[in-house]
């Protein structure tokens, strides 16, 4: 008999989060998970030097949302709430 553990969104999310911190946490940043909304949007705060780098709109559509989406299909977006 197998044992399959079965990830909830959130954490699958998390997952995906975990990919890419490093990189963010190398240049001074970081990202929070705040929610995941019923349309599947995850919502994310973007902490440290993210919160005001010029780039942080650019890391987030193609770096953070792609990781989540590649990791989490059924999310459809990513949305920064202090951005």
């Amino acid at each position: 008999m197998s044992t399959t553990t079965t990830l909830t969104l959130h954490e699958r999310v998390e997952q995906a989060l975990d990919t890419i911190r490093p990189y963010l946490l190398a240049d001074g940043g970081n990202v929070r998970l705040v929610n995941i909304t019923a349309d599947k949007i995850v919502e994310l705060e973007l902490l440290g030097a993210c919160g005001s780098c010029p780039m942080s709109p650019m890391t987030l559509k193609a770096g953070v949302e792609e990781s989540i989406k590649n990791a989490v299909p059924e999310i459809i977006g990513v949305r920064a709430l202090n951005v």
